[in-house]
């Protein structure tokens, strides 16, 4: 059983920054893709960004250029560093790995206010 448990989310102004963190309970995690997904009220879960099991990241539209994800091996951790905030970003925000069955965060809330 793996575990994700994300952290850092919170309030802040437009043009702030954030940086959510997602400490991974299983090896598995050094051999699987990790990602950031969003999901507003009303609206869809949504992708934010992944980053490979090599490192190699892609991100949503909506972020690129603002957010950037990260991976530290050894403490087992995924980030994401969320800069220029827009109230848009407002959601909140779940932590992924990629399995054959995926494995979910419960979930931290981020609200950007204007």
């Amino acid at each position: 059983q793996v575990q994700l448990v994300e952290s850092g989310g919170g309030l802040v102004q437009a043009g702030g920054s954030l940086r959510l963190s997602c400490a991974a309970s299983s090896s598995l995690f050094s051999m699987r893709s990790m990602a950031w997904h969003r999901q507003a009220p009303g609206k869809q879960r949504e992708l934010v960004a992944l980053v490979t099991s090599g490192g190699s990241a892609n991100y949503g539209d909506s972020v690129k250029g603002r957010f950037t994800i990260s991976r530290d091996y050894a403490k087992k951790t995924v980030y994401l560093q969320m800069n220029s905030l827009k109230p848009e970003d407002t959601a909140v925000y779940y932590c992924n790995m990629k399995n054959s069955r995926d494995y979910w965060g419960q979930g931290t809330q981020v609200t950007v206010s204007s």
